[in-house]
């Protein structure tokens, strides 16, 4: 399995997601600034990994001596979507304001040792969310993803894959199409890359063949992961996850959300609430910095969409699988 993220004496570790599937290069952040840097720019992704990227970076931060809330400020700052970010920061505050009476050193320890520990519980929770998600998938069919919830969007396993690998591990006899996932290519550079290296058998097709292969009755099911998920239900995911939603639903397949529960936002009650990340036109127009589109052209670039929850056959969470109505099923996981 791919190290997604590593706390290491040099600082953290982390593959840069942006070279794959063509290089496999890892950057070492050694302040928290170039934590947050990485964040932004993508060198990390996937909810849950930034979260975990975030814990981190908060460890180096007080180890600089830098102002603890600067360096949480700064952090949460860089992408808007994604709960597990605000939540890790929130739970990295919380530590440190149990350790006031402590001394530096005592302190820092205990950051380290809590952002190590939020990696470790990643990787257990996304193989629960697997274990619990495997029986969803129908033997013998195909499973649609779309963008990358996997070993990459996670500290490891993955949520979507995480139930693919252990539908696949189950001995469930599955292959995957994979979208390729515009403008970021998630899809085509990312999830078709995991599986290979998995041995799991996957296509890849472009986002707008979705709708022709749900209709032909091979798509088994569709799983996906999800950055923040309202108290109802309603899942903001990697723009296209709402169409893809719509079309499956069009043609009787079941539309599942694999996610940890730290994604759940009940201060939310909607997706309507969900504070949508607008990113560079330049990922719409270009390509590896290569030109596909007219200079000046206007651009439009929200990097996700809200999936409304009538459209969303159960969520899989490490807790169990929540189902409609999604108010009572949410708030019993996780209450």
């Amino acid at each position: 399995m791919v190290e997604t993220i590593q706390w290491t004496d040099a600082g953290v570790v982390m593959i840069d997601q942006r070279r794959l599937p063509r290089e496999t290069e890892y950057v070492t952040c050694h302040t928290y600034q170039e934590v947050a840097e990485a964040i932004k720019n993508m060198i990390i992704r996937g909810a849950p990994a930034i979260g975990v990227a975030a814990a981190m970076g908060i460890a180096l931060g007080y180890g600089e001596g830098a102002d603890f809330e600067t360096v949480c400020q700064t952090l949460a700052a860089t992408r808007p979507t994604a709960v597990n970010l605000f939540w890790a920061i929130d739970r990295m505050r919380r530590l440190h304001q149990s350790l006031a009476s402590r001394t530096i050193q005592e302190i820092r320890e205990k950051l380290i040792a809590e952002a190590i520990r939020i990696r470790l519980e990643d990787i257990a929770i996304c193989q629960a969310i697997g274990d619990n998600g495997a029986a969803l998938v129908p033997d013998g069919k195909t499973v649609l993803t779309h963008c990358n919830a996997g070993a990459l969007a996670t500290a490891g396993y993955g949520t979507a894959l995480g139930v693919i690998r252990s539908a696949a591990s189950a001995g469930k006899k599955i292959d995957v199409f994979a979208d390729e996932t515009r403008p970021f290519l998630q899809g085509a550079r990312l999830t078709a890359w995991e599986l290979q290296q998995d041995g799991i058998p996957t296509t890849l097709i472009t986002d707008s063949m979705a709708g022709h292969f749900l209709h032909s009755g091979r798509i088994g099911c569709v799983v996906v992961g999800a950055d923040r998920i309202a108290a109802n239900g309603d899942v903001a995911n990697k723009v296209g996850t709402y169409p893809l939603a719509v079309l499956a639903k069009e043609n009787d397949v079941p539309f599942y959300v694999a996610a940890p529960i730290s994604t759940f936002d009940l201060t939310l009650d909607s997706g309507d609430k969900i504070p949508i990340e607008q990113r560079s036109s330049a990922e719409v127009t270009h390509v590896f910095g290569v030109a596909i589109a007219p200079e000046d052209i206007a651009v439009e670039n929200p990097a996700f969409d809200i999936t409304p929850a009538r459209y969303v056959t159960a969520i899989v969470t490490e807790r169990g699988i929540a189902r409609p109505p999604y108010e009572n099923s949410i708030k019993k996981l996780a209450g």
